[in-house]
């Protein structure tokens, strides 16, 4: 399953207009949203990057004023951790990987006086992309990149969705299950505002994503807990560990 995920990712890049190759690594940029999560690297499986790959891969970064980072399962190519580390990068995050596939997922119902559903105009999904950024600690307005994710996934045959408290319409959650690759979807950016957390919102809402992209035909949706908490809110709908993720930097400075 690690394998499979890590080309899942690596695919998913490919596809994009603003993709790089350099040396054995796939480098994902996106020049419409500067933040860490939407601009990495990818080795390919088994990859032994030389210093002079890693010294290229460091300044495709650099060109594109963009930090050094990969992320990567180290289970798929053992020689690159210890080759970035000699290059003077730094493990950052380590982190388990979670799949569910239909027959584990649990679906529990949204706590009394919530809706789930599926944003269909600009304004819904300005008003879930709001909530995730509020919820990872940015201010002010949500950024077109943000918008254009979970746009982007609604439209590809992925999943964008958003909980609202039926009091007044407000939007209180949010997430999104990434475009298919091979059976495969990854859910990510799940929010949920901190006036209803702590109330079954965030697992219902997995749940719901979870479901819709196994009926748009996904065979296993995975993705990364932020922590054990959230690991265990995944756990609770059918989530299970398959493998473990390596976040990588270079410091800003340049070398």
């Amino acid at each position: 399953m690690d394998v499979d995920i890590q080309n899942y990712v690596r695919t998913l890049t490919l596809r994009s207009p603003d993709h790089v190759r350099v040396g054995p690594f796939t480098v994902r940029y996106n020049p419409n949203w500067s933040i860490p999560p939407a601009n990495y690297a990818i080795p390919d499986h088994g990859a032994e990057p030389t210093t002079e790959e890693i010294d290229a891969l460091v300044a495709v970064f650099r060109e594109r004023d963009r930090l050094p980072r990969l992320e990567f399962l180290p289970s798929c190519a053992p020689e690159v951790e210890p080759a970035l580390l000699a290059a003077g990068f730094t493990v950052v995050n380590r982190a388990p990987v979670l799949a569910c596939s239909p027959g584990s997922l649990v679906t529990p119902a949204p706590p009394a006086g919530i809706s789930v559903g599926e944003p269909s105009d600009l304004t819904g999904f300005t008003a879930a992309a709001a909530v995730q950024h509020l919820a990872y600690g940015d201010t002010g307005e949500p950024t077109e990149g943000e918008i254009a994710w979970l746009r982007g996934a609604h439209e590809g045959g992925g999943v964008a969705a958003l909980a609202t408290d039926d009091k007044d319409g407000t939007t209180v959650a949010a997430g999104g299950c990434s475009i298919p690759v091979g059976g495969l979807s990854e859910l990510a950016g799940l929010a949920v505002a901190a006036s209803h957390r702590r109330r079954g919102i965030g697992a219902a809402l997995s749940a719901y994503l979870t479901a819709t992209a196994f009926d748009r035909g996904c065979q296993v949706v995975w993705l990364e807990p932020g922590d054990a908490d959230i690991e265990r809110i995944y756990a609770g709908i059918g989530y299970r560990r398959v493998g473990a993720k390596a976040d990588m930097i270079l410091d800003a400075s340049p070398r």
